[in-house]
């Protein structure tokens, strides 16, 4: 018999705010991450704007001397973690306190274990070492440099923090990485391989070569507007907007949690997952491989497609994703599809990559949670054969019990997460 698998721990920092509190109370108004990139010069850019965090004060729940030899998308990680791990209430000192650094004292450590995403990894440490050994010679390189690059460590420093002995693994499967980093942690407690797994997904892309990256391949919207840069489903869409960020869930075994006393969010009931085998940047067309991986997750939650009231969907902002995804919706769903609530929440975070999928299930999770669906803010209108209800411009009160998060990434990777509203 597969056991049940609940959500009590949630964590993030993304463009709406550096906790789950701010970033939620920043969904439910509306508002919007997007602004002018800070973070480097862009006068030789068409590119102007991007999601990035703000205020990240990382040395409140990291120890500051060991940040210089950690990446930034490895920090964001991190510090998503730590709230997801104190929310989850797994790291306490005998007095009740909470510190980071903790080791597990609820779970023997070989039964707790991290799976966390990232697309691309420390780009803004390849890129500083690089001109390092351009300008002044490899010998200055820095002997950090590898592990602090390469895209399992955020994962690893979870795991090292606080001892963590379970599968502790980096799935990069670009913008589904996130998604599939969840849903493999919920394969793993569903299967008994752990109790408890930390998971979700991180990235930290805007630097000068990311951004020419993505702007050169006419990724990226050139609108330099805020408010109409990530618009997802509008006909006017050209392009995503890059964001940076975090999201992380702890996912424990029902009984195990019920145990403790831990706080329960949500259930985790169904995971897709597959390739569309078809191009390395563009989705199959009509969404034929999405619509295939939101039914692999729906057959695995053992429920109708009926059952489903909202979709967070991938929603990117580009003219083939949001026309294929919205295509692909109907496939699975037919005349029930205009009866779901779809929305875009990279329309106020943009889109952070392989942390997208992790920042999404955050928001899932509240959703259900609270009862409310996000906007897709920015929609204006759309084009003919996107007609479904994208819920423009304001969020909405709904009595929600499923909801399925989409994660679409380059190369053809689709993950599908289906959450369930927590019932004893």
């Amino acid at each position: 018999m597969m056991r049940r698998v609940v959500v009590t721990g949630l964590g993030t920092v993304n463009p709406t705010g550096n906790s789950v509190k701010e970033s939620w109370a920043s969904v439910k108004e509306s508002k919007i991450g997007i602004g002018k990139i800070t973070s480097f010069d862009t006068t030789d850019y068409k590119v102007k704007v991007a999601a990035e965090v703000k205020d990240f004060e990382p040395a409140t729940k990291l120890d500051k001397k060991e940040l210089r030899h950690i990446a930034r998308f490895t920090q964001l990680a991190m510090y998503a973690a730590e709230e997801a791990i104190e929310d989850a209430g797994l790291c306490k000192e005998e007095d009740g306190s909470y510190k980071f650094d903790t080791k597990v004292s609820e779970i023997p450590a070989d039964r707790c274990g991290v799976i966390v995403s990232s697309g691309i990894g420390g780009l803004d440490e390849i890129e500083k070492n690089d001109q390092k050994a351009q300008t002044k010679g490899y010998n200055f390189v820095s002997p950090f440099f590898v592990p602090m690059a390469i895209c399992n460590m955020a994962a690893a420093r979870i795991a090292i923090a606080h001892g963590f002995k379970g599968m502790c693994t980096c799935p990069v499967t670009a913008c589904a990485g996130g998604s599939n980093a969840i849903g493999d942690a919920f394969f793993r407690v569903r299967d008994g391989y752990e109790d408890v797994m930390i998971c979700g997904g991180t990235e930290s892309s805007i630097t000068p070569l990311g951004i020419a990256g993505f702007q050169n391949m006419k990724a990226l919207s050139d609108t330099e507007d805020p408010e109409r840069a990530s618009i997802p489903f509008d006909k006017n869409r050209n392009g995503f907007v890059m964001g940076e960020g975090s999201g992380i869930l702890v996912l424990e075994e029902y009984e195990h949690a019920v145990k403790r006393g831990a706080h329960i969010y949500a259930e985790i009931v169904g995971y897709g997952s597959n390739c569309d085998a078809y191009h390395i940047t563009s989705p199959s067309p009509d969404g034929q491989g999405g619509a295939a991986c939101m039914k692999l997750a729906i057959k695995d939650a053992g429920i109708d497609e009926k059952d489903v009231d909202y979709i967070n969907a991938h929603g990117t902002s580009t003219s083939l994703n949001d026309k294929y995804e919205t295509a692909a919706i109907k496939s699975v769903f037919g005349d029930y599809a205009k009866d779901l609530y779809v929305s875009s929440t990279k329309s106020m975070t943009g889109h952070l990559l392989g942390g997208a999928g992790g920042v999404e299930a955050v928001f899932s999770v509240k959703a259900l949670e609270d009862g409310f669906v996000p906007a897709t803010v920015g929609l204006k209108e759309t084009e003919p054969e996107m007609d479904l209800n994208y819920v423009p411009r304001k969020g909405v009160n709904a009595d929600l019990k499923y909801v399925l998060s989409n994660s679409l990434g380059f190369g053809g990777h689709n993950a599908c997460l289906i959450f369930k509203r927590y019932e004893n």
